[in-house]
């Protein structure tokens, strides 16, 4: 298995992600404790997996749960009620990822280190198991001291 990302390379992902969280939802975030994690899933939740390439390698996922999805959904559609993740409320998801994930990898250049990132794959459903080849890392992104977004870290530096 390939190890886990070097932590100096952690805070691109979380900077970028509670920036533009917070200025989508207008909610406070906050980091928690990050750990090693097995990509199990158990409650419904709705994961956004990125491919990174160029200088690092790997995938990025955020994960979050069914009700947070929504919510975040209807945040990001300017109050709209979500009761379904339908294809409106998962493609502004979607875009969430892509606009987490593009800001990254402008901070990411800053530092002279290259990436680019892949269209978002989203999954949705009870008990998901992903399995990878590099060890990931989960960083828990609350809001009101409770997990909002679960982001997966499961890149490398490309040597």
């Amino acid at each position: 298995m390939i190890p886990a990302i070097d932590v100096r390379h952690i805070n691109p992902f979380l900077q970028s992600s509670i920036s533009i969280v917070e200025s989508v939802t207008q909610v406070k975030m906050t980091v928690g404790k990050p750990e090693k994690t097995d990509f199990n899933l158990s409650d419904t939740t709705y994961a956004i997996q990125v491919g990174v390439v160029g200088e690092m390698r790997g995938q990025v996922i955020l994960a979050m749960k069914d009700d947070n999805a929504k919510d975040i959904a209807s945040k990001m559609m300017y109050g709209m009620p979500v009761t379904e993740l339908d294809e409106m409320s998962s493609s502004a998801l979607n875009e969430l990822s892509n606009m987490v994930m593009g800001n990254t990898a402008t901070i990411f250049s800053t530092l002279g280190i290259l990436i680019d990132i892949t269209p978002p794959l989203a999954v949705y459903g009870k008990d998901l198991k992903l399995k990878s080849d590099i060890e990931g890392i989960k960083v828990p992104l609350l809001k009101d001291g409770e997990e909002y977004i679960a982001l997966y870290i499961c890149v490398y530096v490309d040597k």
